[in-house]
């Protein structure tokens, strides 16, 4: 299945039916009077976020979406029948923007079942019946029904995830994703073999998170060098980054700076998230290089890097630990945040 993660539709909600003009004529019955109904209600445009979907591939071939509209009403005082809701299935943290110069947003679908109401369909039109007043015995108007409201709208994923892989091209997050997770991703010697964002899920001891890797960053990419920066957004949702730098590149700590700079020049918050670092394919240095990067790395970051080698295994199990503990950390400070903000005042 081709991923894609950006697409613009056309959505039209259904016009009401139109009220019907009639009078009843029976025999033995006389001044019988209108008894026109009034019309159905129009489709409303419905988005509703569903498990199972994670590209939004289907609306390149599907672009234009129309709620039909509410059946007429007829004599004898028959309303006519609302038309269904047109409801649009999209993947689970799916983002609606309005089609202008600053694509604001409309919605964001971040959990499974979630639904939004972007369009309602058109009123039924008023019948005869509803018109007949004390002077007004025989009314002939009738309403032809309100028309559905139409917009071009921009559909925008953001996958959701709990950790997102980080880091150069080639620096071996596709490697590192295949060997935690049952995910597939294309693993090649060349730069950008990863051109589209990947999910695995990650168990250990017992834990769960789900791991988000996305084609290597390289310097300029905000400004559209390489493949960009368009699938960073994928990795706004997460808490934690894995950045993978290459322990047998020609310059790590300065591959770590292009990657951070990139990072805080695409904003979204990305800079300020928890950062986990791994020095990946250390298993291609000797004990004494890796001593010396790892104390350059620490002294630039802050942060003590942990050597890894995804094909052999070495090094995964302390990585996962240390990704497990600083998602509970972080956990820790947004519940801790959230029942600060529900704590009822005190002048205190």
């Amino acid at each position: 299945m081709h991923f894609l993660d950006q697409a613009k539709i056309y959505v039209r909600s259904g016009s009401g039916g139109p009220g019907a003009v009639s009078f009843r004529r029976e025999k033995f019955i006389e001044f019988g009077g209108p008894d026109g109904g009034d019309g159905g209600k129009g489709g409303d445009i419905v988005f509703e976020a569903v498990p199972g979907l994670n590209t939004l591939i289907d609306f390149r071939y599907t672009q234009h979406f129309r709620a039909k509209r509410g059946t007429g009403g007829s004599g004898s005082n028959r309303t006519g029948a609302n038309a269904p809701d047109l409801v649009i299935k999209v993947p689970v943290g799916t983002q609606i923007l309005a089609d202008d110069e600053d694509r604001s947003l409309l919605a964001d679908l971040t959990f499974e079942g979630q639904r939004l109401v972007l369009l309602e369909g058109g009123m039924g039109g008023r019948g005869n019946a509803s018109y007949k007043t004390s002077t007004n015995r025989a009314p002939r108007q009738h309403q032809p029904g309100i028309e559905g409201e139409e917009m071009w709208v921009w559909l925008r994923l953001k996958l959701l995830a709990d950790v997102g892989l980080v880091g150069l091209p080639n620096a071996g997050k596709s490697t590192f994703l295949n060997s935690v997770t049952n995910a597939s991703a294309k693993v090649g010697d060349y730069p950008f073999t990863t051109l589209r964002p990947q999910l695995g899920v990650v168990r250990h001891k017992g834990r769960e998170f789900v791991l988000a890797d996305i084609p290597g960053l390289i310097e300029g990419a905000v400004e559209g060098a390489g493949v960009g920066d368009r699938f960073l957004g994928h990795v706004e949702r997460t808490e934690v980054l894995l950045h993978l730098v290459d322990a047998a590149g020609d310059d790590p700590v300065e591959a770590w700076r292009v990657v951070r700079g990139e990072l805080e020049s695409y904003g979204g918050g990305l800079a300020d998230k928890s950062e986990v670092i791994a020095l990946s394919r250390a298993d291609l240095i000797d004990d004494d290089r890796l001593t010396e990067l790892k104390a350059e790395l620490q002294e630039a970051t802050g942060v003590t890097p942990l050597p890894v080698s995804a094909p052999l295994g070495e090094g995964v199990e302390a990585l996962l630990d240390a990704v497990i503990q600083r998602l509970g950390t972080v956990n820790e400070a947004k519940e801790e945040a959230a029942a600060a903000d529900d704590r009822p005042w005190s002048p205190l």
